[in-house]
């Protein structure tokens, strides 16, 4: 019989090294806070040191672009006017999200590092072939 992957590594070593990298990992990402600053006004792409562009001024092309499509489906313009400003608008709400790591003890940081990178090794290594024992001189 096979062990984890086909291989004849472990297979307890593949579960006690999933359970672990799912752990650390769910905690790590637990310790992440996500944060936005978007809003009406604030600008999505800046340009130079005073011009931006606004959610608004991208959401007008858009308009612009879906209407031609609704009047008529076959007009590549209107496609293409309406998926680019969807597109941006996408970009800039996803450019303005801004990650940073909750308050932990350097203990808690260690320990979450710990599990999911140790969690990780094991994993893998449950994946490489065991070597066979060298044969017993008698």
């Amino acid at each position: 019989m096979n062990g984890a992957g086909g291989t004849s590594g472990g297979t307890g070593q593949f579960f006690l090294g999933l359970i672990m990298m799912c752990g650390g990992f769910y905690l790590l990402l637990n310790g992440i806070v996500v944060s936005s600053n978007f809003g009406l006004g604030t600008r999505l792409f800046g340009f130079g040191s005073g011009f931006g562009i606004s959610g608004g001024m991208v959401l007008i092309p858009m308009m612009i672009g879906i209407g031609m499509v609704f009047y008529n489906s076959k007009n590549y313009l209107g496609w293409l006017i309406a998926l680019c400003s969807f597109a941006a608008l996408v970009f800039g709400v996803i450019s303005s999200v801004s990650m940073s790591l909750r308050t932990m003890s350097a203990f808690d940081l260690i320990c979450i590092l710990v599990l999911a990178i140790g969690g990780l090794g094991l994993f893998l290594r449950s994946l490489k072939p065991a070597r066979a024992a060298p044969p017993q001189a008698q």
